[in-house]
């Protein structure tokens, strides 16, 4: 297994950086369950650079759990990324990530995310520079290429080994199909094929399960396997990757209402008012659990899903605003959840607009 840098992981299973996702409490019970890495969410360099303090919230940590620990940042400006990743450096990022997958309009116009697919020599130079004045490893993470007429991904990993990139991860759709279509592996097996043992290939795309993994691996020769959807309500994948059971309902239970709680103090933290009713303690604390439970209702739509009533159960915390109601309505339903094979065999609604990359 192709060490990363100065890093020689654990495993080969990474959790991949998903926006609005990859927040911290979520990275810790990746690790805990058994993730050998587990990047941030995609993070603005412009904002970095500023020290703009909601950027700086997405750069906590628990250094204790997430060793090595990756930061992922995205922008077009080499000079200003450059910047950034000192910054990241100076708050303990150990790995630089470069997103250059994020397919959305508003990323891509600016040169960032899947716009650099269209300028491999600025996408080196980003690599260089970065590494240049970090002195960190520094990854990436691309796409096929832009349309099914522009797969420069081979080229894009000549271009970003001369840099001296130390790993890359690939998503093998291209820009122009989003997050339609299914994951073309062959074009994982051709890159590993091409870089060789140059730096590590980690495979991404349509891994939901521990055969799907597994069947990666064999397949596409690749080094590591990047884990989006598949842990989305499920970070028990993780463990069953490395040979473990899943959750009993009782573990299950567990987990979900520490990672509720934990998502709670997250927000919390860093909550300032925003609106003139948020002024007065009763009504900062009122605004603060709402915001903090309304942001984790996707995480337990995924957590219910493939179980015994979970559409009746979204319904019902859909609409609660407190934290204490929320933890209630967990510990009744998940205590005793069963399972509905049926049901876990269907794809949940995800918003991939929220899976950048």
């Amino acid at each position: 297994m192709l060490p990363i840098g100065p890093y020689t992981l654990r495993n080969r299973w990474i959790l991949a950086p998903m926006a609005g996702v990859s927040e911290m409490p979520f990275r810790v019970l990746a690790f805990q369950m058994g993730a050998a890495l587990c990047p941030t969410e995609l993070v603005s360099a412009q904002g970095l650079m500023r020290l703009s303090a909601r950027t700086m919230r997405y750069l906590r940590h628990d250094s204790a759990v997430e060793q090595p620990y990756s930061l992922q940042i995205f922008g077009g400006e080499p000079e200003v990324m450059a910047k950034a990743a000192v910054v990241a450096k100076e708050q303990g990022a150990q790995i630089i990530d470069i997103n250059m997958g994020c397919p959305v309009k508003k990323v891509t116009k600016t040169g960032a995310g899947s716009g650099l697919m269209c300028d491999p020599p600025r996408a080196g130079e980003l690599v260089r520079l970065i590494r240049e004045a970090t002195g960190l490893p520094v990854t990436a993470k691309i796409r096929a290429g832009w349309d099914h007429a522009n797969k420069n991904f081979l080229q894009m990993a000549d271009v970003l080994g001369a840099a001296g990139v130390k790993a890359l991860a690939i998503h093998p759709r291209t820009r122009a199909q989003g997050y339609s279509g299914q994951a073309d592996w062959s074009c994982i097996t051709a890159l590993k094929a091409h870089v060789g043992s140059a730096f590590p290939v980690i495979g991404n795309g349509d891994v939901k399960t521990v055969a799907d993994a597994h069947r990666m691996l064999e397949t596409t020769g690749c080094d590591y396997v990047m884990i989006g959807r598949g842990a989305l309500g499920n970070p028990w994948l993780f463990r069953q990757l490395g040979g473990g059971e899943g959750p009993s309902p009782e573990e299950r239970c567990r987990v979900v209402m520490d990672h509720f709680q934990k998502h709670v103090e997250f927000v919390l933290r860093d909550f300032r008012p925003r609106r003139p009713e948020e002024a007065t303690p009763e009504g900062l604390k009122r605004h603060a659990e709402s915001t903090a439970v309304h942001t984790f209702h996707k995480h337990l739509g995924w957590y219910a899903h493939g179980l015994v009533h979970a559409s009746v159960f979204r319904a019902e915390v859909n609409k609660l605003e407190t934290v204490s109601d929320v933890l209630d309505a967990c510990e009744r339903f998940f205590h005793q959840a069963q399972l509905d094979a049926r049901a876990a065999e269907e794809e949940y609604d995800v918003d991939y607009r929220q899976a950048l990359g």
